[in-house]
């Protein structure tokens, strides 16, 4: 096993809203990262580097190394794709390649640990979620890679499990030393349901209404009270106990314009993450004989409406 240093190299794979702005940060600070993408992608991050607008940390350009496939060992590996993208993005990331690194998923949804454990070593892999609203604009042409950054926070829960606590507790270092704020738990379920408990609700009904935060607040708090009362009910059912009310404050810290990825990938016309958020949520009440009925017209309608 490598002895993971105080600046650990890292790979991100999928470079876009959280992937790249986690990358500019850690470049800033001055790790080595290593972003996979397509060549188009990767041939923009090589020239122009990743530029940052951010109320939080300011606006600044970082320069990465980038590739199609990983090639040689890193520290950690940060998957930041799309839970739809996970599958064709897995293969940048040969599993001999990545040998006994950290593989540290940031996706939505709870049921990709499962996928990452069947390819890498199960030990390794690190179920994470992080807070944040950041995204990548769409490329001009020439430049860099635009990342946005939204929120006036970026908070990741790393759930070290079975690998190395220390390997773990020096990435989390790293990545609050570049400006997140992380920290190590050690139960990946509690960490990856309160993650649902909050994303469930503001992804399905932001979507469903084409709608920023601020009106979900106040037009549809009804519905969004339910939403995130039968997640909490399915969360405690699996083990994960979460509390509504608690819930329902975090949205106060968003900023009232603030928009779920899901609704952008909406608007984009791009493959939603419906199945990966309000399909594991209902596959999960439907495994305890929870009754989500809120849950279950939204789901019912987007896909109605052919998301």
């Amino acid at each position: 096993m490598t002895l993971m240093t105080s600046k650990p190299t890292v790979a991100v794979l999928g470079p876009g809203g959280i992937g790249g702005l986690l990358a500019a940060l850690l470049s800033r600070s001055g790790h080595r990262v290593i972003c996979l993408a397509r060549e188009a992608t990767a041939h923009t991050l090589r020239s122009g580097g990743i530029e940052v607008r951010s109320r939080q940390f300011g606006d600044f350009t970082a320069a990465v190394e980038a590739s199609t496939e990983l090639r040689e060992p890193v520290d950690a590996c940060l998957i930041t794709v799309k839970q739809t993208a996970l599958d064709t993005a897995l293969t940048r990331v040969p599993p001999a390649v990545l040998g006994d690194a950290l593989v540290v998923p940031l996706l939505n949804g709870v049921e990709h640990p499962a996928t990452l454990r069947a390819r890498y070593r199960p030990d390794r892999v690190v179920p994470g979620v992080i807070r944040v609203e950041s995204t990548r604009l769409a490329y001009s042409g020439t430049g860099p890679v635009v990342i946005e950054h939204g929120s006036p926070f970026a908070e990741i829960d790393l759930a070290a499990g079975t690998a190395p606590r220390s390997h773990v507790e020096t990435l989390a270092a790293a990545l609050s030393a570049a400006g997140a704020t992380a920290r190590v738990t050690e139960d990946e379920t509690t960490a990856l349901w309160a993650k649902m408990a909050f994303l469930a609700p503001f992804a399905l009904l932001t979507t469903r209404y084409g709608a920023p935060l601020g009106d979900i607040r106040t037009r549809h708090h009804e519905e969004l009270e339910s939403l995130v009362a039968e997640t909490a009910a399915v969360s405690r059912a699996c083990g994960a106990p979460v509390d509504p009310a608690q819930a329902l404050a975090r949205y106060d810290a968003f900023p009232a314009d603030a928009k779920s990825s899901m609704q952008r990938d909406a608007e984009a016309g791009r493959p939603l993450e419906l199945d990966a958020i309000g399909g594991a949520l209902l596959r999960a009440a439907d495994r305890h004989g929870v009754l989500v009925p809120v849950t279950a017209r939204l789901v019912r309608e987007l896909r109605a409406a052919g998301h």
